[in-house]
């Protein structure tokens, strides 16, 4: 639970000004531009998507794309899905079809608070302060 509650507190500053859905945020981080979108928003839960913007042709699966379920009362975060793998499972067996790894939820998680603590470290907001 560490895990969910410290994301959630990386993604608070990073996140909109209004939790309007389709609200977006943009964001440089070394040569690569992000975009954090709104996709959903209710009264105890936003769900956002973090996504690499590129122009440089790379197919999709290689562009790092998260959603992520906020959840306002647990005050934690929470990978949905990461590139085209959706609901991930608490654990698996090993092996499994897809080569799943046995902690893989764990792991996205995880991906995601060192991807965030290292967009708060070295990025910069490209929205106006105003």
């Amino acid at each position: 639970m560490r895990l969910y509650e410290t994301n959630y507190a990386k993604l608070l500053p990073l996140l909109p000004k209004s939790e309007v859905v389709g609200e977006e945020c943009a964001y440089q981080v070394g040569s690569h531009d992000y975009k954090l979108r709104i996709l959903e928003s209710t009264r105890y839960t936003t769900l956002i998507q973090l996504k690499m913007e590129t122009d440089s042709g790379l197919p999709d699966y290689l562009i790092p794309t998260f959603t992520v379920r906020l959840y306002h009362d647990a005050r934690v975060a929470e990978v949905c899905s990461i590139q085209q793998i959706s609901r991930l499972k608490p654990r698996y067996d090993y092996p499994n079809l897809r080569m799943h790894q046995k902690d893989e939820k764990h792991q996205v998680n995880r991906f995601l608070g060192d991807w965030l603590a290292y967009c708060l470290r070295n990025g910069l907001s490209k929205q106006s302060v105003y």
